[in-house]
């Protein structure tokens, strides 16, 4: 009997929604093979393969990994009929681009339906999502978090994928202490969204297939607190969507992917920093939400910024680092680290660029919009090293740290650190917690 024919495709991604699209809909697909994924926007994730072990029994020499610059020979060279993008972080002309550049090498660009990459869950799902990275996702979902625990709500948070190590031993990761950090070897940016809840006591499951780690966290939980990454749509189908927007950029709302689509599906959009942005701005970006989405309730929250010791920063040249993704591909010139700086009266911000080294002085190249900060990048032991390196290197009095990940777990500094947390505020009191209780009330929890 002749075998049907396999449509040849490629999955272009960044280590994440990428290997999800591929469990979901191809992993045991007779009618596509997968011939390789490609990489960008982060270092030392290309490279590398997506083992046997998770891609099944129809690829049992697991997938390759090559860096997206690649992407035009591969097409031509392993006749691929289609290139399915895989990215949670856009902007719409980005798009535009790689769709022409995978029509001229002759296969078809596709992206794939919100609805065909989620996987419904047996528990409650409340999912928070964002119109850009660094929005403002992570205060929201502490402050669920909260209620639920102030509600005696058995929850877990299920976190986006971040797999940037040993994909075979990402399977299912589930986070209960700090302690488990070391357990996990995460990166930078994965403690960056771990630390705040696991200091507050949640339990964080990450990993790679999001099947299995359902049925893990079903099994302890009422409710799946779904923290989203970047701009991303849930990997699981919401029962409450919502969405944070940023003023401090508005009109990206309207043109991130897929950050539009989270607008357009949200039961709640949340305008955060309204005590940062300027007023039109505000304005704005409500117009805009109430435009796309006219279904959605609205609600206002500040980003109120404090330190833990703000006489380190008062009169005191400082050195600011950064949330890594919020400052690079979140294209934000600055974050959280530089208003507490500006905050706290410092008396100079001193500009890291000179003392950087390595991947950090050549993530200035690749993000000239970067202002005076030094984004927290950890993506493996080098560059967490260099890191390290730079900030040793630079003349400052202080070490300002408005990443949300304790650097002084894994490296050393030779300053003293302040540590920056931001919280999220109700403009009007009792407004997201109403809607969230009036949720919960109707769920029976």
């Amino acid at each position: 009997m002749q075998q049907p024919h396999r449509r040849r495709i490629i999955i272009m991604g960044a280590a994440g929604r990428d290997f999800h699209n591929f469990n979901v809909l191809f992993r045991d697909n007779p009618h596509y093979e997968v011939v390789a994924f490609t990489a960008g926007q982060l270092p030392n994730i290309a490279g590398r393969q997506y083992p046997p072990e998770l891609a099944g029994p129809l690829y049992p020499d697991g997938i390759p990994i090559y860096p997206e610059e690649e992407l035009g020979r591969l097409i031509e060279e392993f006749n691929v009929e289609e290139v399915v993008l895989s990215y949670s972080d856009l902007r719409a002309d980005d798009i535009v681009m790689k769709d022409a550049l995978v029509n001229v090498h002759g296969a078809d660009f596709k992206l794939l339906g919100v609805e065909k990459t989620m996987i419904k869950s047996r528990k409650t799902v409340i999912a928070v999502t964002a119109s850009r990275t660094g929005a403002g996702k992570s205060t929201v979902s502490r402050w669920i978090a909260r209620l639920l625990r102030e509600r005696k709500i058995p929850y877990v948070v299920v976190r986006h994928p971040m797999p940037y190590g040993d994909l075979r031993k990402m399977v299912v990761q589930r986070f209960s202490s700090l302690d488990d950090l070391e357990k996990y070897e995460p990166t930078i940016e994965e403690r960056e969204e771990y630390e705040p809840h696991l200091r507050e006591g949640s339990i964080v499951y990450a990993g790679v297939d999001y099947g299995k780690i359902l049925e893990a966290a079903e099994k302890e939980a009422e409710v799946i607190l779904w923290d989203g990454g970047n701009n991303d749509w849930p990997f699981y189908k919401p029962d409450l969507y919502i969405t944070v927007l940023d003023p401090t950029r508005p009109g990206d709302e309207l043109s991130s992917y897929p950050g539009l689509i989270n607008l357009m599906l949200a039961d709640i959009v949340v305008v955060n920093k309204v005590n940062i942005a300027p007023r039109e701005n505000v304005e704005k970006v409500i117009k805009n939400a109430k435009n796309v989405n006219g279904r959605a309730e609205i609600v206002l929250a500040k980003s109120e910024i404090t330190v833990d010791n703000p006489d380190l920063i008062s009169n005191r040249r400082v050195l600011v680092v950064e949330d890594g993704p919020t400052v690079t591909h979140g294209s934000l010139g600055t974050a959280a680290g530089y208003q507490a700086a500006v905050k706290y009266g410092a008396k100079e911000i001193v500009d890291p660029r000179p003392y950087a080294v390595g991947s950090i002085r050549e993530a200035y190249e690749k993000y000239p919009h970067l202002g005076p900060v030094l984004p927290a990048m950890g993506y493996g032991r080098s560059q967490i090293e260099e890191l390290e390196k730079t900030i040793n290197r630079v003349p400052a009095d202080t070490v300002v740290l408005g990443t949300p990940a304790d650097l002084s777990r894994i490296i050393r500094i030779n300053k003293p650190a302040v540590h920056v947390q931001y919280e999220l505020v109700e403009v009007e009191e009792n407004s997201l917690r109403r809607l969230l209780e009036e949720f919960l009330s109707k769920r029976g929890l």
